[in-house]
């Protein structure tokens, strides 16, 4: 289970003699906090927790005054004390700080753990890598399982394809308006405007809305970015789209996966294939009942191979592994997952889609992949691979 690993990952790097600055990056409504209050509490240690995520404006004093208020912890356990901060990205010049702070303690051998909690990724690793060099791990906390949406509520795999995995909405899925409300103005909203727009520069703001809405609109198509910007209206450039597209799936949203190929000049210059990182994005604003998208075989088809897309990209984040598309002429694989020289080519079928194009005889023939695996059908059935981490099909 992800969360149950990474909560005995972060036990054991908190309890070791090395410090390192833990950092926890991923979506709302994930589970970071929860997963941080677990680790403090199994800890016993005394424990500081404070977050950056209120109404009022929080700056580099306010890392301070968190800190010291942690150290004089410190007084109280002879194994040190931990401290907690959630949402530190919304702190102009954290990382600055948190080095200086940071740096101090390790100079005066003071024993205090830090862990840090971010709900945008993106930004977490800008801080990181400019100011925290060798003294940071992190430890990515992606969206929820269908293997721990299964476990906390007894949902079956199509459950999981349309309500997604935001374990916050689960229980409001019996009250269908309510479910979308939720997603749409406590989720995408809230993302949207305090998690990018908020923290980050964005010159055009509706575009960037509508660049969301298009991911989600046409999940698991490949559209180059001319075509975005015919869709979307707007005399922007490609640069503005990719940018805007990076920060979304920054935030844990949309992403846009490349081509796979050996060149990576021709794999960055690539159309981009959007692909959800939570199929309930898709579903809470199609407006469409579950019945109804379940009984349109290509609407159902398509959310099929975006729940797929999703967990390869959500359950690849702690790994090495990439995970991409191939398309050539009338050629099509819909997903590549490669770490290394290992490849593995992967087909969805939903049984209700239209058939993708015959593209993983031709994908074989041109570079020898570990696996040829079909997902649906005939082949390894939806909820069996879907219990499996990405990684799991790249080893031996």
């Amino acid at each position: 289970m992800v969360r149950q690993n990474l909560h005995a990952v972060l036990l054991r790097r908190l309890t070791e003699k090395r410090r390192f600055l833990q950092v926890l990056a991923g979506p709302r409504q994930v589970g970071k906090t929860t997963l941080a209050r677990q680790v403090m509490q199994e800890l016993k240690l005394p424990a500081h927790y404070a977050s950056a995520d209120e109404p009022t404006l929080r700056d580099r004093m306010w890392i301070e005054q968190q800190w010291d208020a942690a150290r004089l912890k410190v007084r109280e356990g002879k194994a040190g004390a931990l401290l907690v901060l959630d949402e530190i990205q919304k702190v102009s010049g954290w990382s600055a700080i948190v080095k200086l702070l940071w740096d101090a303690d390790t100079h005066a051998g003071v024993p205090l753990k830090v862990v840090l909690l971010g709900s945008s990724p993106l930004l977490i690793q800008s801080g990181l890598t400019e100011s925290l060099a060798g003294r940071f791990e992190i430890l990515p906390v992606p969206h929820w399982s269908f293997a721990e949406m299964r476990e906390a509520f007894g949902w079956g795999v199509e459950q999981y394809i349309y309500y997604g995995a935001y374990p916050g909405a689960a229980l409001l899925i019996d009250e269908p308006e309510r479910w979308r409300n939720y997603i749409v103005h406590s989720l995408i909203e809230t993302t949207i405007s305090r998690d990018i727009l908020l923290l980050t520069r964005v010159d055009k703001p509706a575009l960037l809305r509508r660049m969301f809405q298009l991911g989600c609109d046409y999940s698991g198509q490949i559209l180059s970015y001319q075509k975005m910007l015919g869709q979307l209206q707007d005399a922007g450039n490609t640069v503005t789209l990719a940018h805007y597209l990076e920060l979304l799936h920054g935030a844990g949203m949309v992403a846009g996966l490349s081509k796979y190929c050996h060149g990576q000049v021709r794999q960055r210059g690539s159309s981009p294939k959007l692909q959800v990182l939570n199929t309930a994005l898709m579903t809470a604003q199609a407006g469409r009942t579950f019945t109804e998208t379940r009984q349109d075989g290509e609407a159902w088809g398509r959310l099929v191979e975006s729940c797929v897309g999703a967990h390869l990209l959500n359950t690849s984040m702690s790994s090495s592994s990439e995970v991409t598309y191939w398309r050539e002429r009338n050629h099509e694989v819909d997903f590549v997952l490669h770490r290394g020289k290992t490849t593995v080519a992967i087909e969805v079928k939903s049984g209700g889609r239209k058939e993708s194009l015959p593209g993983m005889e031709a994908f074989g023939n041109q570079f020898n992949p570990k696996r040829k695996l079909l997902v649906g059908g005939q082949g390894i059935p939806l909820e069996e691979f879907l219990v499996q981490p990405a990684a799991h099909w790249l080893q031996s």
